[in-house]
């Protein structure tokens, strides 16, 4: 619900290299989902707010694009070190907003800051490439320049992971960055613009916008904005795509994922099981590669569903800042939502293996809990099947062989990620070559790729023709020039209307 921002606790916009209140007093409230208690207000950007934050990037623009390569790669140097040095106040931050426990914040800062070292070779990235005398005394080179002011709009699920997914490559590369987080956890973003201050970057390079779809709207329709990188559910990210195209910007939008993991017979199931605990329950099941449907073939599973239950049964739900394995769910709407697939799992007769419904949380009484939830013989018609969930529910689909289990995923909507678990290596190439997913794991769970490869789904996962960092991400923050040159000297007069011809 929206409100009066109050003075003390209003988390604000960032531009010009400093805090910005903004114009309107709109906030909507920030909440530790482990109490259920409300910490602070987020300002809740106007167009005017938004117009004001994206004229700061574009006034930037023009003399980042022209600071050399070297005085570039140095502040993002200084930027990983500060990074290094003090992302335990970060993960702080994130567990406070998000609810995920520390030791997995500390791990998506270290994802995230793998993407900071990969845009320190920005140099290398962006060297271009030269042919002498392609014809006779002419030269042709090939050169890539930055963008412009580009837009980051990032998700709840990983409020520092996600945008350091973009925005160090745009940086590196010589764009300027709005970046619009979540309004469930917006501290991360300004508490890393300062430290991109501190850095020494310059004022106007990166830039936060606070707010909701008034926000995002500006992003997409406002003509300085020339990129947008977007991550979230696959519905907002379709009307990302087409709004943000339409007003002639680049874009990549990453959507939705239904990710499963198939189990064959010859695998080993203790390990196949400690994958489907550590990939479905890992931050509370709030990842967009987290595993949410274990298909089980051949006979493996009575065992295999024994053998999940044992080790979700001794996940320690509760406070993220106390010894907890999981935290809650980010909002109590987002909890009763999911509570909701379970209910709705039970009803259409799934067998309910364990209920996360009634947990014994180590947190507040009005914290959004949910406890490891597993259900068994799930059909594919069923709601808790179909849809993403986003939460701490496991389901297993029981298949009879290898080429069903293919079929199945091959005709999900979704093709973000997936995992095989075998100890054949020709079903498991057999596996790669076949599945149509974008990310593939081979006897590991949550095959997001390192920063030097790109990271990126197929089908309804992504709407754009470039993945995430890696040399796509350089490649979508930047743009191609051709330049062909001949030194002019007198032979080279005379009228020729013919076609030019390489000789």
């Amino acid at each position: 619900m929206k409100g009066k921002a109050m003075p003390n606790n209003v988390i604000q916009h960032w531009s010009d290299g400093k805090p910005f209140a903004g114009t309107t007093t709109d906030t909507a409230p920030v909440t530790n989902p482990a109490t259920g208690a409300v910490t602070g207000q987020v300002a809740l950007a106007s167009v005017a707010d938004g117009q004001h934050v994206i004229d700061s990037a574009a006034a930037a623009f023009p003399a980042w694009r022209d600071t050399s390569l070297a005085k570039r790669t140095q502040i993002l140097f200084a930027f990983r070190e500060l990074l290094n040095t003090r992302k335990p106040e970060l993960a702080k931050i994130i567990t406070a907003e998000h609810g995920k426990v520390l030791s997995d914040a500390l791990g998506e800062i270290s994802r995230g800051q793998e993407v900071v070292e990969f845009a320190c070779g920005m140099p290398h990235l962006l060297k271009g490439g030269m042919t002498e005398n392609a014809s006779t005394k002419v030269d042709v080179s090939a050169i890539r320049q930055p963008l412009g002011p580009i837009a980051i709009i990032a998700p709840f699920n990983f409020p520092a992971m996600v945008p350091m997914w973009f925005f160090p490559i745009a940086i590196a590369a010589g764009n300027s960055v709005v970046l619009k987080p979540s309004e469930k956890d917006p501290s991360a973003a300004l508490w890393m613009a300062e430290l991109w201050a501190e850095a020494g970057l310059p004022a106007g390079v990166f830039n936060v916008l606070q707010g909701d779809k008034t926000a995002v709207d500006e992003l997409l329709t406002n003509p300085k904005i020339k990129a947008i990188s977007f991550v979230g559910s696959t519905p907002v990210a379709q009307y990302v795509y087409a709004t943000g195209t339409s007003h002639g910007k680049r874009v990549q939008a990453l959507g939705g994922a239904k990710n499963h993991m198939v189990v064959l017979p010859d695998a080993d199931l203790d390990l196949a099981a400690d994958a489907a605990v550590n990939a479905g329950f890992g931050s509370a099941g709030e990842r967009c590669m987290a595993i949410s449907a274990v298909v089980a073939v051949g006979g493996v599973g009575d065992e295999l569903v024994s053998k999940i239950a044992d080790r979700a049964r001794t996940i320690k739900t509760g406070d993220g800042t106390r010894d907890a394995d999981m935290g809650p769910l980010v909002t109590k709407v987002h909890r009763d939502k999911v509570a909701s697939y379970v209910d709705a799992g039970e009803r259409d007769g799934a067998t309910l293996v364990l209920d996360g419904r009634v947990v014994d949380a180590d947190g507040g009484a009005d914290g959004f809990w949910l406890g490891p939830t597993l259900l068994d013989n799930v059909a594919t018609d069923m709601s808790v099947y179909t849809d993403e969930i986003f939460g701490p529910v496991l389901s297993v689909v029981r298949v009879g062989t290898y080429d069903e289990a293919l079929r199945l995923i091959n005709s999900n909507q979704y093709g973000n990620g997936t995992a095989i678990f075998t100890n054949d290596g020709g079903a498991a190439r057999r596996f790669q070559n076949e599945v149509e997913v974008g990310m593939i794991g081979i006897n590991v769970p949550i095959p997001v790729p390192m920063a030097y490869y790109s990271f990126g789904g197929w089908k309804n996962s992504l709407f754009g023709d470039m993945h995430a960092h890696g040399t796509e991400g350089v490649q979508f923050f930047t743009r191609g020039k051709v330049v062909t040159t001949r030194w002019l000297d007198p032979s080279h007069g005379g009228l020729e209307l013919g076609f030019p011809q390489n000789n």
